[in-house]
């Protein structure tokens, strides 16, 4: 009967087990991706292919299901998400997660068949997600429209990665798909819509402004994808210039905030930073033929993406368990914690790109990834799987 109840309980949000299970695939992928890099486990998969698969798919995928299962149907002004569907995507991922670990050192069958659980159970997520969407009473729904489309980009890079592990050249289109597409669009298009909100800032925002982004993200796919370096990185500072601009127009009170805010505020300016950044550094690629090993990349998926969800992870665990969603000074290490992280990944691309010999960076940065995910787990995990409140020391 106890152990019924705390499951039970486990499952009564949809949040809970999603988020659950992309902080375990957060442990678990990078630490595979780290015996291959080294040389300690060989993959049925490449490496590269891998490493952005899951955690396009496998992580973030998860993170945002949880997020966007609870607040979607607020979006649209609908009903909540039935138990009954939101579960049965939650075994749907768990079984192409466990799938996808086992069969990535194992079977490339069981990766296969992995990889097509995961895509029908995209397809099942944006059939419901769809359908709020449709039948919600809101009357503006410009924002969940932009946020329909980022998961149908998503769906078409899962299908990507399925034909280019069954032997078709599209590595390089299936990530930028993904990447920027998917995960980096869908980020921006929840975060420029609740960061305003919750931090109380009513200026108002350029009329197009996703949809312009939107565009610009498109264009650096294709470009990416067709290897065209010098637009791309006349794309890179043109996003950064449009959305540094925006930002600074919303006038959020960047320096007054409490720290279950100024993380979202740090993580949305980390996206105009890391595309000034990428630009920079594929002008030395390309003139001057330095590999700065993916910093941009690494300044999108860390800096911006995983400070974002940090944020509005610790936001929502809180929130929805009924305390205040407030940061303590646990909350708020682990929040300057993501930004060593942030900083580690660079050191590592700047020890590639001018030949430091620091090669040990690269575990550094690695191993702080991991305990990043490790202690907001153990942070948080009580209250996700049990319902237990949080300690009010520290």
């Amino acid at each position: 009967m106890y152990f019924t109840k705390k499951q039970s309980y486990f499952l009564s949000q949809p949040h809970q087990p999603f988020f659950v299970l992309g902080l375990i695939n957060a442990v678990f992928m990078m630490s595979l991706f780290a015996l291959s890099y080294k040389g300690l486990v060989t993959l049925t998969i490449d490496t590269l292919n891998f490493h952005v698969y899951s955690l396009l798919f496998n992580v973030f995928t998860n993170l945002f299901i949880g997020f966007l299962f609870t607040t979607f149907p607020r979006f649209c002004q609908t009903q909540v998400i039935e138990k009954a569907y939101y579960t049965k995507i939650f075994y749907a991922q768990t079984l192409g997660s466990f799938l996808f670990f086992i069969g990535s050192f194992s079977s490339h069958i069981f990766l296969l068949l992995a990889m097509a659980t995961l895509f029908v159970s995209h397809i099942f997520i944006i059939a419901k997600l769809t359908h709020i969407y449709k039948t919600g009473h809101a009357q503006e729904k410009q924002d969940p429209f932009w946020i329909l489309i980022a998961y149908y980009y998503g769906l078409f890079s899962s299908l990507l990665f399925i034909l280019l592990e069954l032997g078709l050249e599209l590595q390089t289109l299936a990530i930028n798909t993904g990447f920027y597409l998917y995960i980096i669009f869908l980020t921006f298009s929840v975060a420029q819509r609740m960061i305003p909100f919750f931090s109380h800032s009513y200026e108002p925002k350029s009329t197009n402004l996703i949809a312009i982004v939107f565009t610009l993200l498109l264009l650096k796919t294709i470009v990416g994808s067709l290897d065209f370096p010098s637009i791309e990185i006349l794309v890179d500072l043109l996003l950064a210039l449009y959305l540094l601009r925006e930002f600074i127009s919303w006038k959020l009170p960047l320096f007054s905030s409490p720290a279950i805010l100024w993380v979202l505020h740090l993580g949305l300016f980390w996206l105009p930073m890391a595309f000034f950044i990428s630009a920079f550094t594929h002008t030395l690629e390309l003139f001057f033929a330095q590999d700065f090993y993916f910093m941009g990349v690494h300044l999108l998926a860390i800096g911006f993406v995983t400070t974002i969800l940090v944020g509005f992870g610790t936001r929502v665990i809180l929130g929805h368990s009924g305390q205040t969603p407030h940061a303590d000074s646990i909350a708020t290490k682990i929040f300057w914690f993501v930004q060593v992280v942030v900083l580690l990944r660079m050191l590592v691309s700047l020890n590639v790109a001018f030949a430091w010999g620091a090669d040990f960076l690269f575990e550094i940065s690695l191993s702080a990834w991991l305990l990043l995910f490790i202690l907001w787990s153990a942070r948080y995990a009580k209250v996700l799987v049990f319902g237990h409140h949080i300690s009010k020391k520290g």
